[in-house]
């Protein structure tokens, strides 16, 4: 109410002095242009300007980040150190028959890779396929300081973790003495790392990077967890065929990857072509079984029809009894 009063005075005060004022002054007061202070023109900015409120990035931060390769080749041909302290080269996990994770990062971190290697952890251990069987697990240290007992260390924790001893077959970690190797693996995948000097650590994307079985990028999953159907249909998507049931492959089909989200989401159109091919192949069944009916009964009634020039019914004639047909009675 106080506000409705308010602004009823204000109205019928400007309208008193409206009146009072004679019609000459009203139009000069209208065609009198506004005052600008000399001090401070105003100056229209120009009709295409662009204002950027973007924060420079921290130093620390400078060339971290994640470049999508999609379909680039790998450097199989680059040596690391396995943690047995054996001399491998990367193609030595890529067999051709399987898709292989690539997880970037370092031993020592003391978070986020730890975190990625939790969400790591939790997704194979819900799966029931096995590192090794179906799939292949390469983790390298980007930090050159560290040494095979370090990657034997973190092997192990991992291992004691999943609780599943198969796994230590397929799931390897590499270190490497010559940065020059492990920039190159980085770099093939758009891996982008920076060395903080202010806290000793290694600033980096939280990412696992999968790959094909001949060494190609496939697909990259952001994030610290990696649920297990996200986790299969992309090494069923990176094995090109190679992995995964007939069902596998048609939950594939229906499901598109969102990379806004990381995760797989269902697709309508593909939905549809699916349950037409279902559709269609049921039908050819249907049609493949009546048919093979079919020509069982017709097999069936020409095996019991009666041979031309005998009487349905008799007898069919013994050779050599008497009036049998070539012997005299």
């Amino acid at each position: 109410m106080y506000r409705i009063a308010t602004l009823a005075a204000l109205t019928a005060a400007f309208a008193a002095t409206s009146a009072a004022m004679p019609p000459a002054a009203l139009a000069a007061a209208d065609a009198a242009p506004t005052p600008v202070s000399a001090a401070s023109p105003a100056v229209a900015p120009p009709p295409h300007a662009k204002f950027d409120r973007t924060e420079p990035l921290p130093r620390s931060l400078e060339g971290v980040g994640i470049k999508e390769k999609l379909n680039q080749p790998l450097p199989l041909d680059l040596p690391f150190t396995d943690e047995f302290g054996k001399t491998v080269r990367l193609r030595e996990f890529f067999t051709g028959k399987k898709p292989v994770i690539i997880n970037l990062g370092y031993y020592g971190c003391p978070m986020l890779c730890g975190l990625v290697t939790k969400g790591l952890v939790d997704g194979v251990g819900q799966m029931d396929w096995t590192p090794g069987q179906q799939y292949e697990i390469v983790t390298v240290s980007i930090d050159p300081s560290e040494r095979p007992a370090l990657a034997m260390a973190k092997k192990r924790s991992i291992m004691e973790a999943l609780g599943r001893p198969a796994i230590a077959s397929g799931w390897h970690f590499l270190t490497s003495d010559d940065e020059r190797s492990v920039k190159l693996l980085a770099e093939s995948v758009g891996f982008g790392y920076h060395w903080d000097a202010t806290t000793s650590q290694y600033a980096h994307a939280a990412v696992i990077v999968l790959a094909t079985p001949d060494g190609r990028v496939s697909r990259y999953l952001y994030g610290i967890q990696f649920p297990k159907s996200t986790l299969r249909l992309s090494l069923v998507e990176a094995s090109e065929g190679k992995v995964g049931s007939v069902m596998d492959q048609l939950l594939l089909f229906c499901y598109h990857f969102d990379p806004s989200a990381g995760t797989y989401s269902l697709q309508a159109m593909a939905i549809m072509r699916a349950a037409g091919l279902l559709t269609m192949l049921s039908l050819a069944t249907v049609i493949g079984v009546a048919l093979r009916r079919e020509n069982r009964r017709s097999r069936l009634a020409a095996s019991l029809a009666p041979t031309p020039g005998t009487i349905p019914g008799a007898a069919t004639p013994i050779p050599g009894d008497v009036g049998a047909p070539g012997r005299p009675d």
